[in-house]
């Protein structure tokens, strides 16, 4: 069946959609990762989700996945060259993000910003 898009937007948030997406790219900005240590870079993230949101970018060849033959078995993930592509919309998402937790924190808003490094995105 035939996908259509009314505005070129939505093939972007397409791939990049959700939560976690942007995340697990900006953590892959820094070099090839395996599943475990991604799991502890996003302490909130469950284990099915994680799996679940890896499958969907490999299958939009925004990152590859490399398995070595070990045991036990070793499996990596990492940018691919389309993924590194996505790198400026990902570094404006995140200067946006940081100036939005600055304006509530100047109107009075409890929130707090833990990591306002987006380094993964520009070692690509």
């Amino acid at each position: 069946m035939k996908k259509i898009y009314h505005v070129a937007l939505e093939a972007t948030l397409d791939v990049i959609e959700g939560k976690w997406k942007p995340i697990i790219l900006c953590h892959l900005g820094n070099g090839p990762t395996r599943t475990g240590e991604l799991k502890k870079m996003i302490p909130a993230i469950t284990q099915k989700m994680l799996v679940q949101q890896l499958r969907e970018l490999e299958e939009d060849r925004i990152i590859s996945r490399k398995v070595y033959k070990q045991v036990p078995p070793k499996v990596e993930y990492s940018l691919t060259e389309e993924g590194k592509s996505l790198r400026e919309i990902l570094i404006a998402m995140s200067i946006w993000g940081e100036c939005r937790v600055q304006e509530l924190v100047d109107n009075g808003e409890d929130v707090e910003l833990l990591n306002s490094n987006y380094s993964g995105f520009l070692n690509y």
